[in-house]
């Protein structure tokens, strides 16, 4: 996964637009226009605070399907991506929460969105909405099936959930690669808004092995030029929003402050003397 050729840095900021409650959701009010007016506000906060692209999710549709979601609610995901791709220049994402990879893959490749985010590609994990299991061979092949070119970022030991077994992260991290055939990796921390640590993090870019790694949760204007020195982007979310608060609009000026403290990151990071971590042999 080239990310210079997608973002158009090796080091992107994916900031993301929760959507408000969908059709056939529990909190759905009625008014999708409100919904796609919100949204489409989101989008244009954060492409001119200077992120690099923009992931958007059906977040406000709690509880959520363990898999496939409603038609209605890929209809009304595929008219908002299609909203913000003619609003915005920046690269687009599709996450259909919970682990709708097959609907988040056909809404990228019929709007020519640019990736995906599959919370659970690979192995089985125990979530609040049950056991999920990883669906990277018929993912794989949709997509193969799409003549699609959508890349796919996948969550490694996924927020909100445990795993079946005890895999330590250097294993998922190449399983996820290697078996599941992700384009890049996401480590977050326990929830949303906790960062992974950078130990982790570290871990995870060993094992990688030159694949991208994000850091899916948690950063902020705080941390990010820490936790950017072990990992190559980030997906960023409640930091953006006024005051802090997941349920706020995007707040420019709090994207334009991530976006300069993620610069500084980067910048040590780049004049910083290399350092290396010991990369574990991978085994069947």
């Amino acid at each position: 996964m080239d990310l210079n050729q997608i973002f158009k840095t090796p080091n992107p900021i994916i900031g993301v637009v929760h959507l408000q409650p969908l059709p056939t959701s529990a909190r759905w009010g009625g008014n999708l226009k409100s919904a796609i007016a919100r949204a489409e506000q989101e989008a244009t906060a954060l492409a001119s605070g200077g992120v690099h692209g923009i992931i958007v999710e059906n977040f406000f549709d709690a509880p959520f399907a363990k898999e496939s979601v409603d038609p209605a609610v890929v209809s009304a995901m595929t008219l908002i991506v299609d909203r913000i791709m003619n609003l915005v220049t920046l690269p687009i994402g599709v996450n259909v929460l919970r682990n709708d990879a097959h609907s988040a893959l056909a809404i990228a490749s019929c709007t020519g969105a640019a990736f995906v985010r599959v919370n659970v590609l690979t192995g089985v994990m125990a979530t609040d909405q049950g056991l999920i299991e990883g669906p990277a061979r018929e993912l794989m092949r949709y997509r193969r099936e799409l003549d699609s070119n959508v890349k796919i970022l996948a969550d490694v030991l996924v927020k909100h959930a445990r795993p079946l077994g005890s895999p330590n992260l250097t294993t998922a991290v190449q399983e996820t690669i290697e078996r599941g055939l992700a384009d890049g990796v996401i480590l977050s921390g326990w929830a949303t808004g906790s960062p992974p640590s950078l130990e982790d993090l570290e871990l995870a870019s060993a094992a990688a092995k030159g694949t991208p790694v994000f850091i899916g949760s948690g950063a902020n204007w705080e941390n990010i030029s820490t936790l950017i020195s072990a990992a190559d982007g980030a997906i960023v979310s409640s930091s953006l929003k006024r005051h802090g608060r997941i349920d706020q609009p995007i707040d420019p000026i709090r994207v334009s402050r991530f976006v300069e403290a993620m610069r500084r990151g980067v910048t040590a990071k780049n004049t910083a003397p290399a350092s290396s971590v010991p990369i574990p042999s991978y085994s069947e």
